[in-house]
């Protein structure tokens, strides 16, 4: 997709049943446990918590990373956020 002169930027998420989830776009792994993962993407910093949460399938060249777990949710961190955060983030500035 091309949108004058520069190319836009794309991000699918792919969730089957709560369990397994795709995302593309993704430029970085910030961090992961397994209640836990920060991915640094194309849109922003995307944080997915739920319960059991393991890589399946990394490639940053492709920019795709797989999950499996029970995803409680997803979000997105805008500025100020990202801080607030009880996760990773949330931990290192306390």
């Amino acid at each position: 997709m091309v949108e004058n002169g520069k190319a836009q930027k794309r991000q699918e998420v792919k969730m089957l049943n709560r369990k397994i989830l795709e995302v593309t776009g993704v430029m970085n792994v910030e961090s992961f446990d397994s209640e836990e993962f920060l991915l640094e993407t194309e849109l922003g910093f995307l944080t997915i918590r739920g319960q059991n949460l393991h890589m399946k399938h990394l490639s940053l060249e492709q920019g795709l990373v797989a999950i499996e777990g029970l995803v409680h949710s997803l979000a997105y961190l805008d500025g100020n956020t990202a801080v607030k955060s009880k996760g990773f983030l949330g931990k290192l500035f306390k």
